[in-house]
């Protein structure tokens, strides 16, 4: 009773405190689960080691580093060149832009395409732009071969990566219909281009954007570092020195900094990861493994909980497939329904990185996210409830 206690007490505190700031709120909500479920001398040293930890550091400096490049690329006129010869129309725009982002195997693409959206999407709520820039820049990574999670999971069901996202193409169908009718059908108007379209001013400011990416993928691929995150350091570094040099004007860094906050992103992603330490140190998943409920069933509901809970795909998957494996063999189907509800929970969970930093740049409250993905996301849930429901 104490850890489900201890585990509803944090999520309803993150959300509260989040209205103020997001990594306080991460912060008292593993505070809250730790005083419910462990000694307080273990979470004070999970806390302390999540501090200290490289792998964290680096990527919550790298975070740091990506609001900055957005930051000059506006500044230069880096972005007004590139909506300017992004030639597909408004909702286009919108929705390709954090598709594209999300594809490549970058963390926090979310911030590279928020600029765009913000620049494209203009006379567009930003409630809105914030829920385009997270559905949209996840809805692709759930079919795509290349994607880690996805790799991993179908390795963890023992099934083919290309075989699993074709079984999974129905769900990203259904969501992409979704995102139309709940998002895109609601930006208005089109962008007027003053100018004739150049190659060049798309290809520049379109090669900033995908030098940190592509360093990150590559430096990863064919390097053995000994701490990853080196990778995205790398990579994010090099563009934002890029979009420094190519610049037409004098850029005032100090005062982009002051503008971007790239501190509060750096420790956004500090809080996720001491909350993610202290759920998996506290009992919290093995307990909601024991809800009684048919394999399948219990899968979708509890993977749909801890995507939420963790913001995360391979830790709920890593934690619920071996839970299904105990009664047997997972089929191409059951897997489909099972990842895609551990998707959806972590596409809109309070503590994915990618949430916390779009609401962060845009400035909306996680209420107002919340209200307009929702509806689409339980329209999806309660689908794959009822589909394990009729197959169990």
């Amino acid at each position: 009773m104490l850890t489900w206690i201890g585990f509803i007490v944090s999520l309803v505190a993150i959300l509260l405190v989040a209205r103020r700031s997001l990594p306080l709120a991460l912060l008292c909500g593993a505070l809250l689960l730790g005083f419910f479920t462990l000694p307080l001398l273990t979470t004070a040293q999970l806390i302390v080691q999540t501090i200290v930890d490289p792998s964290v550091l680096l990527l919550g400096f790298a975070m740091g580093f990506i609001p900055m490049i957005g930051g000059t690329m506006k500044e230069s006129g880096s972005m007004d060149d590139l909506v300017n010869n992004l030639r597909i129309g408004k909702k286009g725009v919108m929705a390709l832009a954090p598709a594209m982002m999300g594809l490549l195997p970058m963390p926090g693409g979310a911030l590279l395409s928020a600029p765009i959206l913000e620049k494209g999407g203009i006379g567009v709520r930003d409630d809105l732009k914030v829920a385009i820039n997270d559905w949209f820049r996840h809805l692709f990574v759930l079919i795509y071969p290349l994607s880690s999670a996805l790799i991993a999971s179908a390795k963890i069901a023992s099934l083919n990566v290309y075989n699993a996202a074709l079984y999974l193409l129905p769900t990203f169908l259904f969501a992409l219909i979704l995102g139309y009718v709940f998002l895109l059908r609601k930006v208005h108007g089109r962008i007027d281009y003053e100018d004739a379209f150049s190659l060049k001013h798309l290809l520049i400011p379109l090669s900033i954007v995908l030098i940190a990416p592509v360093l990150d993928f590559s430096l990863k691929r064919f390097l053995h570092l000994p701490v990853k995150e080196i990778a995205t350091l790398t990579g994010v570094a090099t563009a934002l020195i890029v979009s420094i040099l190519v610049s037409r004007r004098r850029l005032d860094l100090l005062r982009i900094a002051r503008k971007m906050k790239p501190w509060n992103f750096t420790l956004i992603i500090i809080g996720m990861f001491i909350f993610l330490n202290v759920f998996k140190a506290s009992n919290a998943a093995s307990l909601i493994g024991s809800i009684p409920l048919p394999p399948l069933t219990l899968c979708v509901v509890t993977g749909f909980i801890l995507g939420v809970a963790t913001g995360r795909i391979i830790l709920p998957a890593s934690i619920i497939l071996p839970v299904y494996l105990t009664h047997g063999v997972i089929t191409p189907v059951s897997f489909a329904i099972i990842y895609s509800s551990i998707f959806f929970g972590y596409v809109i969970s309070p503590v994915h990185p990618c949430v916390g930093v779009s609401i962060e740049y845009f400035n909306v409250s996680l209420k107002d996210f919340l209200r307009l993905l929702i509806i689409p996301t339980l329209i999806i849930f309660v689908l794959l409830l009822a589909l394990s429901i009729i197959l169990s």
